[in-house]
């Protein structure tokens, strides 16, 4: 079967919908679902005083010079690299136009309905209203549909309909016609283990890694695998943060006694938890966030530290709260230098109403180009989506969203020390929504041609590809309650590589240079070379055995897991002190050489449109 298209527009131009008449005054049809996506079923009509919270997202007015400033400003090649843009001038490029919001303001006003405003450059604008007054706004018919696999039930409609004087100044309404299942933790499984302890011994390199950690990953044994640093970060200005979601929380006895157990020279290491949508600052572990901290905090030694917990305010899913953390971090003067997320979608839910999904991707470029590092976990899934599934055995591939937003680095698992291979679970693939940017060609384009035939049909080839990079992500050992617990995933890998990130922007800042940021323009280009090649194993998924991890950059564990010494020196021309390697960079044995295929910002792209084109997002031609 032949994959999706790419449809057909721009990252943050939003398609509009065939006119209807209407007696006062001419509507459009914004958004229309043909079929009732995949997992929902109808349950009935909505009941007419039921209030819904509806966003109102407003045309951003040069979201394409943030785009273009996001790639400056994120280039080594560029002489702004590192010039990250402040708080207001990023605002600027995505404040709607004053017009735009008098226009809707006074649509609404017109109808009695007081919006306010919920993002810090204005560009989001929420409402409350009875399902009643939804459907004559809106001239739509919301009704309550049930999410199968999760038993959930949300209030949407098949279509909507705004003034034809709001066209070019509303882009879209949510939740509406978006049928998006809920966000999936990227947790696979766990074990009860027993909490081992750290050893004294030191390692001088990678081939010298605890035979243990064949069975388990302890920091310990990623400090030894990655030759991350042991010594405490001590730039004031650095920060990390975790964002956790559905009443996931870590506990902070857990985490002194992990840190007692595993890392007895950083036993004072703590975070802060702050709360979004009401969600929960303490309570009892959960495996999730447990994880999360336990391996930021226990590898990103002193670095601050903030779990972000969003609530469930709502009923929708996890949704309105992805939204809701990313503008709670844009108010912010100063926003995390580096965010992990091990929560994702299914993009399938997306490709039909992709108009979310960009404006989420627009706003993770929007603390990009402030200087944050936007990591999320691939999904554990292969090539099935977020979490194994059947459901797609004989049809197309089905990626996960956001890692394939071009703006953030994906991050997929691999598994074993001598050789590390591919986690068979590391989701990768190719998106149905979002183009190939410029960085990837190269290293895509080499891909490509090893693979030749090889699933063809099932991917879009020239969507933006995934993962970026990745870690070990299987059987990690961490502490819920006193007891110890094996568990896998993707989301033992994001955290494991933010870490990374976290304690390159330690060095950097006190070198005085500005932290990474946006990270894979660099990565990409000449940053390919500090990795560990992964050449062995595949993301089984869809009736198939997925795609194969070949040299160079592959759809399973990227450009492969990182050599912090090497990163290191890329970034500030200087080795680690004080790496728990010694500061050796020798790899291990049967792991392969560095990562093959750099890839060059301004490559000749191999959809054949001219290295001149170094931003492309969408393209309208099939595989």
């Amino acid at each position: 079967m032949v994959a999706a298209g790419l449809l057909v527009l721009s990252l943050f131009t939003l398609a509009l919908g065939k006119p209807v008449a209407q007696s006062s005054e001419r509507h459009v049809v914004r958004s229309q679902v043909d079929t009732l996506p995949r997992g929902f079923s109808y349950v009935g009509k909505a009941g007419t005083e039921k209030t819904l919270n509806l966003r109102i997202a407003l045309v951003q007015n040069n979201p394409s010079g943030l785009e273009s400033a996001l790639y400056d400003v994120s280039d080594p090649k560029s002489a702004n690299y590192g010039n990250h843009l402040s708080k207001a001038e990023v605002e600027a490029m995505v404040a709607p136009s004053a017009e735009s919001v008098q226009k809707v303001k006074a649509w609404l006003g017109k109808n009695n309905i007081t919006a306010q405003t919920i993002s810090p450059a204005g560009d989001w604008l929420s409402i409350d209203v009875p399902v009643s007054k939804a459907n004559a706004l809106l001239k739509a018919d919301f009704n309550e549909y049930t999410y199968d696999e999760a038993n959930s039930t949300a209030i949407r409609t098949l279509a909507y309909s705004i003034p034809e004087t709001l066209k070019d100044h509303l882009a879209f309404v949510y939740p509406t016609t978006q049928f998006i299942p809920p966000a999936k933790r990227h947790v696979p499984a766990f074990e009860i283990v027993s909490l081992p302890r750290s050893s004294k011994r030191s390692r001088s390199k990678r081939a010298a890694v605890p035979a243990a950690c064949a069975k388990q990953i302890t920091p310990e044994c990623l400090q030894a695998l990655y030759n991350i640093p042991t010594a405490p970060a001590t730039a004031k200005a650095n920060s990390l943060a975790v964002s956790g979601f559905g009443d996931e929380i870590a506990n902070k006895g857990d985490l002194t006694e992990f840190l007692t157990a595993l890392r007895k020279d950083a036993t004072d290491g703590t975070f802060t938890a702050v709360s979004v949508d009401g969600g929960i600052t303490d309570g009892a572990g959960t495996t999730e966030a447990s994880l999360d901290i336990q391996y930021t905090v226990g590898l990103a030694t002193n670095v601050p530290t903030t779990f972000v917990s969003v609530g469930a305010k709502n009923k929708d899913g996890d949704l309105s709260g992805f939204l809701d953390i990313i503008n709670f971090l844009l108010a912010q003067d100063q926003p995390p230098l580096v965010l992990t997320t091990s929560f994702g979608f299914n993009e399938l839910g997306f490709t039909q109403q992709p108009d979310l999904a960009v404006n989420l991707c627009n706003a993770y470029g929007q603390l990009g180009a402030r200087g944050t590092s936007i990591l999320f976990a691939s999904g554990d899934g292969g090539v099935s989506g977020p979490q194994a599934s059947n459901a797609c055995n004989g049809q197309a591939f089905e990626p996960t969203f956001p890692s394939g937003c071009p703006f953030l680095t994906s991050v997929g698992s691999t598994q074993g020390i001598n050789p590390e291979v591919a986690a068979d679970f590391s989701s990768g693939g190719f998106s149905n929504i979002f183009a190939r940017p410029a960085y990837q060609d190269d290293a895509v384009a080499g891909y490509l041609s090893k693979l030749g035939n090889t699933n063809a049909g099932l991917f879009q080839a020239k969507g933006r590809a995934f993962p970026d990079v990745s870690t070990q992500g299987v059987n990690f050992v961490v502490d819920i309650g006193g007891q110890g617990q094996g568990v896998s995933g993707t989301s033992a890998s994001s955290p494991t590589f933010a870490s990374i990130v976290a304690l390159l922007n330690d060095e950097l800042l006190n070198a005085g240079k500005s932290p990474l940021g946006f990270l894979n323009p660099l990565i990409y280009s000449s940053g390919a070379s500090a990795f560990n090649d992964i050449t062995k194993g595949s993301n089984p998924g869809c009736g198939t055995q997925g795609f194969p991890a070949l040299e160079g950059w592959d759809p399973v564990t990227g450009f492969g897991t990182p050599d912090f010494n090497k990163l290191l020196t890329l970034v500030t021309g200087s080795a680690a002190s004080g790496s728990a390697a010694g500061n050796s960079t020798n790899n291990a044995a049967g792991n392969g050489n560095a990562a093959a295929g750099n890839s060059t910002n301004n490559a000749a792209a191999s959809t054949g449109n001219g290295a001149g084109r170094k931003h492309r997002h969408h393209v309208n031609k099939n595989n």
